[in-house]
């Protein structure tokens, strides 16, 4: 027998067991839906959350079931296993109206080295300014002040074997209030594991944000007190701080799957599958799926937040166009639509850039 055909076995039945793993899990999470249905989760209780929103109109349309299929410049986020799948380098940017007129903002560039992908990733979060307001001028003191979140990311992945990647992210994050900030430092790890089971199925997984607590500190938590207002002649304004709480960072597990159910020249139907177990809420699922008519125009739609019955909105769907340039190289633009319930909808609009 050859040296392929003795791994086919093995290889076989590593594919069969994770299907009937990610089986098994589905249901699993609607057991859990039904019988912990009066849980308490946690939403909320994390901080820099927003480095759970999801990156790229690709991934977003999608229902971010992306995992497993992260092959191009978002994999910095979504599994950095998935740059080693990527035949070139790539610029990604993409640009979302977040809730309540926030502004969420991504940058990336992976670059192809041969023998690994490096990337380098930028994201970023606003608020328009507000009125600093206090109890006694509560029209407006005249100052304005601003709040954002940022992340810098370095990420590297890169092939074991022809089969199986792994991926690493490592990031700066911090985020600000006016003139007071905290930061943290954490790590995102994936792997992926193709298949030759069911139109080449992947099977991936990456765990998220482990790393340092944040404690915000600044100037704005100074203020003056009397330590004994009983007392004549004493210092009636001591400099104190306010001493605030350490809060962790959003820590997720996801694990997906997904299977290129047709494949011809003309045409291209993929399947995705993710499971989601986060520190702060309920475990859930992510699916969705991606039309490609000759590699050019992209229909896509998924749902976000299976099994979870406190979430807002859920249906995505996306389009998006490649232009073949020359010299090899593909221009990409796209946009998503997410629906977010009671907080309104969602537009994204991407643009990508391989060479």
């Amino acid at each position: 027998m050859t040296a392929n055909g003795s791994i086919a076995t093995p290889v076989l039945a590593t594919a069969v067991s994770v299907v009937a793993v990610t089986l098994v899990l589905t249901s699993v999470f609607s057991s859990n839906h039904r019988v912990f249905a009066q849980d308490v989760s946690k939403v909320g209780t994390n901080a820099a959350d927003f480095l759970q929103v999801d990156v790229g109109a690709r991934a977003m349309a999608m229902g971010g079931a992306f995992v497993a299929m992260a092959d191009d410049a978002s994999a910095l986020y979504w599994n950095p296993a998935g740059l080693a799948g990527m035949r070139g380098s790539e610029f990604i940017a993409t640009h979302t109206e977040w809730l309540g007129d926030l502004k969420f903002d991504y940058l990336g560039i992976a670059l192809n080295f041969g023998g690994g992908v490096a990337g380098i990733s930028v994201t970023y979060l606003s608020v328009p300014d507000m009125v600093v307001r206090t109890l006694d001028r509560q029209q407006g003191t005249g100052e304005t002040f601003s709040a954002a979140d940022m992340a810098l990311g370095l990420s590297y992945g890169r092939a074991v074997t022809d089969r199986f990647s792994i991926g690493v992210t490592g990031k700066y994050i911090q985020q600000r209030v006016w003139h007071s900030q905290a930061t943290a430092f954490a790590l995102d790890i994936g792997t992926t594991f193709r298949t030759d089971f069911i139109g080449g199925l992947t099977i991936g997984a990456t765990i998220y944000n482990f790393g340092t607590d944040m404690k915000l500190n600044g100037r704005d938590l100074r203020t003056f007190v009397d330590p004994d207002p009983t007392a004549l002649g004493n210092n009636s304004r001591i400099p104190v701080n306010y001493e605030l709480d350490s809060f962790s960072l959003p820590l997720n597990f996801q694990f997906g799957i997904t299977s290129t159910l047709v494949n011809t020249r003309m045409n291209r139907l993929t399947f995705n599958l993710d499971a989601l177990h986060p520190n702060a809420n309920k475990e859930s699922l992510n699916v969705g799926g991606e039309y490609g008519f000759q590699e050019r125009v992209f229909l896509r739609a998924g749902f976000r937040g299976l099994f979870l019955d406190e979430g807002e909105g859920g249906l995505s769907a996306g389009l998006a166009v490649h232009q073949q340039l020359f010299q090899g190289g593909i221009a990409k633009l796209e946009y998503a639509y997410r629906d977010g319930g009671r907080l309104g909808a969602l537009h994204v609009i991407g643009f990508g850039l391989t060479f």
